[in-house]
């Protein structure tokens, strides 16, 4: 295979190879699925680059996903790489408005790896699963000779129904829409960054893995008119609010002062120059609604275990497509790009 045929005059940013900023959420992630990927495999569903792929089958509609969860270290405060993968998944089925039903799992052990830490990964994994009301159906298990893996990669594939009438998805952004997010960003990057680098903080980073299911079906409960939902994992809110405001072809104002950031975050980001908007997140989603159901889904929110300091942050408009600017404390504006490649390599 050349990359001759790649749809991008220059592919990739020039890379001949693949490199650590291809999976980190940002636009060398973007770039890698755009040119090469979706030529590659097509299909309009696909194209749509959602958390999950909508499906029509006899019975209803049906949300089908799938994440591979490659992080290092794989116990870190506030959870391991096993709860990770089973929130992960049931998360990205939540942002189309399903109800998760089912899963698979499919292990990467490498020659090595204590069964003790196996044990334990195990147990949260049930114990998240049970939290979320899914079941792990089916699974895989492949063990790869020692010094070729991280201990354990995990791969969870999802499934679940999507209630009818439910319209969930990044092509019904409009402007006029308003912006909230479900709590404080950038918890879970910081809290992998501090055990990885053994960095001490005044106070813990923990991070904040979390099942959201629970939240958006409170929202679709209350008859919202929810029009996008999206977790802002890999490459944090700025590589989100990018994503939905690319896609729909709308412009997205933020007010950098509304955006909840923990202190202790805030001051780790100082320190070691990071932007919380870049840094990753596990248990908040954020969320576009006509400005007439801003106060009640914010309401609803704010009523939910893992949702009790979400703000309103922005809204959607309809200047500068495609583009994410935030209004600063001093009152200028300024540019929230995506960036290229990622701050916190595999935290997730």
């Amino acid at each position: 295979m050349t990359i001759d045929g790649w749809t991008c005059p220059i592919p990739l940013r020039n890379q001949p190879n693949v490199v650590m900023g291809h999976g980190g959420g940002g636009m060398l992630s973007a770039e890698l699925i755009e040119h090469l990927f979706l030529p590659a495999f097509g299909g309009t569903r696909l194209a749509d680059m959602a958390d999950a792929a909508l499906l029509d089958l006899p019975q209803g509609r049906v949300a089908f996903s799938t994440d591979s969860f490659v992080v290092r270290p794989l116990f870190f405060p506030g959870g391991n790489i096993g709860e990770l993968a089973i929130n992960g998944t049931v998360n990205d089925l939540a942002m189309r408005g399903a109800k998760p039903l089912y899963m698979s799992v499919g292990f990467i052990l490498e020659e090595g790896l204590p069964l003790s830490d196996l044990g334990m990964i195990a147990e949260s994994m049930a114990a998240a699963a049970k939290q979320a009301d899914v079941e792990i159906v089916t699974g895989d298990t492949k063990v790869v000779d020692r010094g070729h893996g991280d201990g354990i990669y995990i791969n969870t594939t999802g499934v679940g129904t999507v209630p009818a009438g439910i319209d969930i998805g990044p092509s019904r952004v409009t402007p006029g829409d308003v912006i909230i997010v479900s709590g404080t960003i950038g918890d879970h990057g910081i809290a992998i960054m501090s055990v990885r680098e053994g960095l001490g903080f005044e106070a813990d980073a923990v991070s904040d893995t979390a099942p959201l299911n629970a939240m958006v079906a409170d929202l679709v409960e209350a008859d919202l008119d929810v029009h996008a939902l999206r977790d802002p994992t890999r490459g944090g809110l700025a590589a989100t609010l990018n994503e939905l405001a690319a896609s729909s072809g709308t412009g997205i104002v933020i007010d950098q002062d509304a955006v909840p950031v923990r202190r202790v975050v805030a001051a780790a980001c100082e320190i070691l120059g990071l932007d919380p908007m870049y840094v990753a997140n596990e248990g908040k989603l954020v969320a576009f609604v006509p400005e007439e159901h801003a106060e009640e889904a914010l309401s609803v929110i704010r009523s939910e275990t893992y949702g009790g300091e979400a703000a309103i942050i922005g809204k959607v408009v309809g200047e500068h497509p495609g583009m994410v600017v935030a209004t600063t404390p001093l009152g200028t504006t300024r540019v929230v790009d995506m960036q290229v490649g990622e701050q916190l390599p595999r935290i997730c």
